[in-house]
């Protein structure tokens, strides 16, 4: 398939609005793919490797303008693309408004004549770019797409901008895909469904389903060495768990990094986190631990939490000095020691666990790990759920789950049967970096207020979170206005930006997955509790504690 065509009808598919003519332009497109279908399906999806491979392309926005001048001729630097961004708002109308065509020449006079840009080839050069590393990467990056813009009409030059910078936008999600699959090739949505938990390979499912249909679909099976998502949890409360299941299994809640763990006698294992990406180098004693103690293949999960020389736990941020360090590797291993705590079995020795009741994995964890399985205690008493909690706070731990007994592994699925134990009164202590002021007979006081997590080692940076204005009183509102006032250091209309001095205490319900807010979350019926006199900004809740407590 010509990249044209592939780009012309996704322009298609930008432009619809209606969901179910969204998901059959997506199945067209799918059904006329021929042999480049994996590839079509993940470029559609923004991609270039399917979602378990840890590869990037390791393009920043500076390396694309650059190529982008390049492309667009002697007259327009890297600048002037980013000039022209700041107007637009995005990289693919940029990209498709300058003039590509101008240096088409140069590169016909290297190759001898321009074909026309393919899909396979565009896959073929982002993949050769991915791979680029060490010394002059950044040339022969700037050189992949200098020759790939040059050979790409304006709405091409949109799309493939956008992939580039993991930005595509089409309206078109992983849902999306899943539909489009069954609809293209008359396969259930429940099949492809499943067969994408096991793979996280939309392409390859693709091509499974047009080639073999259910049956090929349903014959899929996990693989040891490719990781897949983990299974999440919802906040819940011990009454909510005994009420609909009757017998409750609780866990302690580590204050750990999640991992996944795949372990096969006959290779290296490997060790992966939670958004698939490889951690082995950075946890050699993960590995030489799973190597001693595991004899079959298998695939775990589990929470790697950081210990001291008694083997109580330390907090989260220790875990984070090792979590992903590629350097001095050894000598952090001898600053913060770290250990697993395994508490599911996704396989072992050959026979995928997915679908088997969690007691019965847990069965299988136990026979084949001895020791490092996290402690698990069936119960049906609200009492004793209370009791292991505290427990589990006095030993250092982040709290408990409670998990359904007869619970299948869901990958990616953030489902009723694994429960957050959720506290009678959930707060967060953030710092106010904004506010807006009030209308009305509020119109002299400051009404709303943004709310900030710190950033882990931002160096006094902060990422916005939500706003609160309820919970406070006319009173209080007169107080804390005049306790802001001299903070204010830019104003614009009744939004104000704050300097970031003052802790507030805030309640909140949930917190939700969000593009509003620089965090990418957002607080749920947020409600101020109290001013924290006692805590500077340095001591507020951090991001990383959202993630733990959202389960990121």
């Amino acid at each position: 398939m010509e990249f044209s065509e592939f780009a012309d009808r996704v322009a298609a598919v930008e432009a619809e609005t209606a969901d179910l003519e969204i998901t059959s332009l997506v199945a067209g497109l799918f059904a006329d793919a021929g042999s480049d279908l994996p590839v079509v399906v993940r470029l559609s999806l923004g991609r270039v490797v399917p979602a378990w491979e840890s590869t990037t392309l390791d393009v920043g926005p500076s390396l694309c303008h650059e190529a982008l001048a390049r492309a667009a001729g002697p007259n327009v630097t890297a600048d002037d693309v980013a000039d022209r961004l700041a107007d637009a708002g995005e990289i693919g109308a940029v990209a498709e408004s300058l003039d590509l065509g101008g240096q088409r020449g140069l590169a016909a006079f290297g190759d001898g004549g321009i074909d026309p840009l393919t899909v396979a080839e565009v896959d073929d050069r982002l993949r050769a770019l991915a791979a680029a590393d060490g010394a002059g990467s950044h040339d022969r990056k700037v050189e992949e797409l200098f020759g790939l813009f040059t050979r790409a009409d304006p709405v091409s030059a949109r799309y493939l901008a956008r992939i580039v910078l993991d930005e595509m936008r089409i309206g078109v999600g992983e849902g999306t895909v899943r539909d489009a699959i069954a609809e293209a090739f008359d396969v259930p949505v429940e099949t492809v469904e499943r067969a994408l938990q096991v793979t996280n390979d939309y392409g390859a499912v693709a091509v499974r389903a047009r080639e073999e249909g259910p049956t090929g679909l349903e014959d899929v099976t996990l693989t040891v060495g490719r990781p897949v998502r983990a299974m999440l949890a919802q906040t819940g409360t011990a009454a909510d768990a005994v009420g609909s299941w009757g017998s409750v299994a609780v866990e302690t809640k580590f204050d750990g990094a999640r991992v996944q763990v795949h372990h096969d006698p006959e290779r290296e294992t490997a060790v992966f986190s939670r958004n698939m990406e490889s951690v082995t180098a950075a946890l050699p004693e993960v590995v030489e631990f799973v190597d001693r103690e595991v004899d079959v293949p298998a695939i775990l999960d589990g929470e790697v939490v950081a210990v001291d020389d008694d083997g109580d736990p330390r907090p989260f941020q220790e875990v984070l000095r090792r979590f992903r360090r590629k350097h001095d590797v050894e000598r952090m291993r001898e600053e913060v020691a770290v250990e697993l705590r395994a508490f599911d079995c996704l396989h072992a020795d050959g026979t995928d666990l997915l679908d088997d009741p969690l007691l019965d994995r847990r069965d299988r964890l136990t026979s084949i790990l001895g020791t490092g399985v996290s402690p698990l205690t069936l119960t049906d008493e609200v009492e004793t759920i209370a009791g292991r909690e505290a427990a589990a706070l006095d030993a250092g731990h982040e709290g408990i789950m409670l998990k359904n007994p007869e619970s299948a592994y869901t990958p990616g699925k953030r489902g009723r049967n694994w429960l957050k134990r959720k506290p009678d009164v959930e707060t967060l202590d953030l710092v106010v970096t904004g506010a807006e002021w009030g209308e009305g007979r509020r119109a002299n006081h400051l009404g709303t207020f943004l709310l900030s997590a710190r950033i882990d080692d931002g160096d006094g940076e902060f990422a916005s979170i939500g706003k609160v204005a309820t919970g406070i009183t006319d009173e209080r509102l007169a107080a804390l206005t005049e306790r802001f006032e001299p903070l204010i250091n830019e104003e614009e209309g009744a939004d104000v930006v704050i300097d970031p001095e003052v802790v507030f205490e805030v309640g909140y319900e949930e917190i939700q997955s969000s593009p509003t807010y620089e965090s990418g979350y957002a607080l749920r019926f947020p409600r101020f509790v109290a001013v924290r006199e006692d805590k500077s900004p340095e001591e507020a809740d951090s991001l990383s504690r959202v993630d733990r407590l959202t389960g990121e």
